[in-house]
C-alpha cells in the first residue's frame, strides 16, 4: 500500500541543501505539506492553507522574476536585502513559522503516541506562531486546533502500513527540521527579520 509521503513529488528529506536550500524543490515540498491539511478534514484549516499558499506564491513570484539570484533560499534573501524589496523574504519568514508549527506539532505527535493531535498542535502553536499573532488571529488558530481529527483517524489517512507511515514521516520531518533550523539561523545571523 502507499502512504501520503509516497504521493509527494518532493520530500523535505530530498531538498538539496548545497550550495544552499534549493528554492524550487523547497517550494514543491512546501506545497506537499499544505496538502496534508486536507487530511485533517476541517474547513477550519482553509485559513492555514491560504496563509501558507500565499507565502509560497511570494517565493514562486520571486523565483520566476530572478531565477539566477533566487535559485537558493539564501541567494533569494541576500538579493532582496540588497535590492530593498523584501516581499519574498517576508513570505519565507512566515512560511518558515508555519512549517515550524507543523513540524513541532507532528514531532510531538510521533513522540507522544497517546497524545491527541489537538493537544500536540496546541502545544506547538504556543511556542511557534502565537507570539507573532494578534488577538484577532489567535481565535482562528484555536478553532483550527479544536477541529483536528482524532490521532488514530489522521494516521490511518496517512496510509499503511503504519510502520512505513511512521518511518517515512520521521524522515520527512527530519528533513523539514534541518531546513527550518538552517533558515531561521540565517534570518537571525543576518538580521533578515528587521523591518519585516
Amino acid at each position: 500500500m502507499t502512504t501520503y509521503f509516497d504521493t509527494l513529488t518532493t520530500s523535505f528529506a530530498d531538498v538539496p541543501l548545497e550550495p544552499g536550500v534549493d528554492t524550487a524543490k523547497f517550494i514543491d515540498a512546501s506545497k506537499g505539506l499544505v496538502k496534508m491539511f486536507d487530511l485533517l478534514g476541517s474547513a477550519a484549516f482553509v485559513v492555514v492553507q491560504k496563509d501558507l499558499n500565499g507565502n509560497i506564491a511570494k517565493l514562486e513570484a520571486r523565483l520566476a522574476a530572478d531565477p539566477e539570484k533566487s535559485a537558493t533560499l539564501e541567494g533569494l534573501l541576500a538579493a532582496e536585502a540588497a535590492e530593498g524589496d523584501r516581499t519574498a523574504s517576508q513570505g519565507l519568514m512566515w512560511l518558515l513559522r508555519g512549517l515550524q508549527f507543523t513540524l513541532i506539532g507532528l514531532q510531538r505527535s510521533l513522540e507522544n503516541p497517546t497524545e491527541e493531535l489537538s493537544a500536540s498542535f496546541n502545544k506547538a502553536y504556543e511556542t511557534t506562531l502565537k507570539p507573532f499573532h494578534s488577538w484577532v488571529v489567535r481565535p482562528v488558530f484555536s478553532l483550527a486546533m479544536k477541529s483536528c481529527p482524532y490521532r488514530e483517524d489522521f494516521y490511518k489517512k496517512l496510509g499503511s502500513p503504519q510502520e512505513r507511515v511512521l518511518s517515512e514521516g520521521k524522515k520527512w520531518l527530519d528533513g523539514l527540521e534541518v531546513i527550518v533550523t538552517k533558515m531561521q539561523t540565517l534570518y537571525a545571523e543576518k538580521n533578515y527579520t528587521q523591518g519585516l
